[in-house]
C-alpha cells in the first residue's frame, strides 16, 4: 500500500528507513543501442541511494547494451539475461524496482507487482528519498508526496525529469541471472507462429517443460488447452480456443489434448495436425493428418523434431 504524507514528516520518515538499499533498474534498449530514457532512469534510482543493479534483457545484447551499461556512472552491476526481473529480484533480493514511464515499462511494472504482491508507483517525478516519492495527480495539475509501505518499491519514473546519467566513467561488472526455465527463450507469437505445440491438462505443472523443450528446438510458439489454463499450468494468454486464441500454423502439434469441441474451433485450420494423446478414441484424432495412441510421458518429444522437419517440406 502507499499513502499520501505532507512535508513536515519527512525527516521522521527518513530516519526509520532501512540503511541498506538496492534498486533494480530494467533497462530500455532495441538489443543493440540503449535506449537514451534509460539514462535518466539510473538518476532517478541514484538519488534512492545505495547501489543500482541494471537488468538487461534481451537476444545477443550482451555485447553492446551491457557494454554501454557497464559505463554509465552510478551503475554498480549489470544483469544480462532474457528477461529475468523476478529471477533477478530472488538472487539480489532488491529494495526498489524501476523502469521507465513508456508503454514498455507500463506493462511491465504491473505484472511484477503482481507477482510480488506489491502496488506499483506510477510516473515519479522526484526521489526524495528511499521512500518518499514525487508524482502528478489530477491529469498534472497538481503533485503528490508518497510513502510507499511494500516490502518492494516498484515504480515507473518520468524521464523527462531527471537529467540523464553521464555515460561513461563508470565500471560495473556484469554478471548472469539464474534464470529458472523455460523462462529465458524469446518463441514466436502464438497467432503468427508457422508452428504451435499445445498442451493438455495432462501436462502437470512439473512436466510442462517437456512441451517448452520440443518447441524450442523447433522454434514454435507455445499454446495450451482451456484444461490446462484452468488448472493453472499455464497463463491465460496461451489458451488455444473458440474463445481464446484463433491459431492456423502450418504444423499444430496437439501434446494430451482430447479436442474438445472448443478446442478444435481455436486450431482446426491448421495445415498439418499432429495428435499425441493415450486414448485412442480422443476427438483430436479425427481432425489429424498423423496421430500417436500413446502416453505422452513415454514419448521422447525431443525425438520428434526430425519428423516435423519432414511434414514441413512436404
Amino acid at each position: 500500500m502507499f499513502t499520501t504524507i505532507n512535508r513536515r514528516s519527512l525527516g521522521q520518515l527518513e530516519s526509520k528507513t532501512p540503511r541498506f538499499q538496492s534498486t533494480l533498474v530494467i533497462a530500455g534498449h532495441n538489443n543493440n543501442q540503449l535506449k537514451a530514457i534509460t539514462l535518466n532512469i539510473i538518476t532517478a534510482a541514484s538519488k534512492v541511494g545505495g547501489e543500482v543493479t541494471c537488468l538487461v534483457a534481451g537476444t545477443n545484447c550482451a555485447k553492446q547494451v551491457a557494454d554501454q551499461i557497464s559505463k554509465v556512472q552510478g551503475v554498480k552491476k549489470s544483469l544480462e539475461l532474457t528477461p529475468l526481473i523476478l529471477a533477478s529480484q530472488k538472487q539480489f533480493n532488491f529494495t526498489h524496482i524501476c523502469a521507465g514511464a513508456s508503454a514498455f515499462g507500463k506493462n511491465l511494472l504491473p505484472r511484477v507487482s503482481a507477482k510480488l504482491d506489491v502496488v506499483t508507483l506510477s510516473d515519479i517525478t522526484e526521489v526524495k528519498s528511499q521512500d518518499p516519492f514525487v508524482r502528478t495527480i489530477y491529469a498534472g495539475n497538481a503533485l503528490a508526496t508518497v510513502k510507499c509501505n511494500e516490502k518492494v518499491k516498484v515504480f515507473t519514473v518520468r524521464g523527462t525529469s531527471f537529467e540523464p546519467a553521464a555515460v561513461e566513467g563508470g565500471s560495473a561488472a556484469t554478471e548472469h541471472v539464474a534464470s529458472p526455465s523455460p523462462a529465458g527463450i524469446d518463441r514466436p507469437e502464438l497467432t503468427s507462429a508457422k508452428v504451435v505445440v499445445s498442451g493438455g491438462k495432462g501436462l502437470s505443472g512439473e512436466n510442462i517443460k517437456l512441451l517448452y523443450d520440443l518447441a524450442d528446438k523447433m522454434g514454435a510458439a507455445v499454446g495450451a488447452s482451456r484444461a490446462a489454463v484452468d488448472t493453472g499450468y499455464v497463463p491465460n494468454d496461451m489458451q488455444v480456443s473458440q474463445t481464446g486464441k484463433i491459431v492456423a500454423p502450418e504444423l499444430y502439434i496437439a501434446v494430451g489434448i482430447s479436442g474438445a469441441i472448443q478446442h478444435l474451433a481455436g486450431m482446426k485450420n491448421s495445415k498439418i495436425i499432429v495428435a499425441i494423446n493415450k486414448d485412442p478414441e480422443a476427438p483430436i484424432f479425427q481432425v489429424a493428418e498423423y496421430g500417436l495412441a500413446e502416453d505422452l510421458f513415454k514419448v521422447r518429444l525431443s525425438m520428434m523434431t526430425r519428423l516435423d522437419i519432414v511434414i514441413l517440406k512436404m
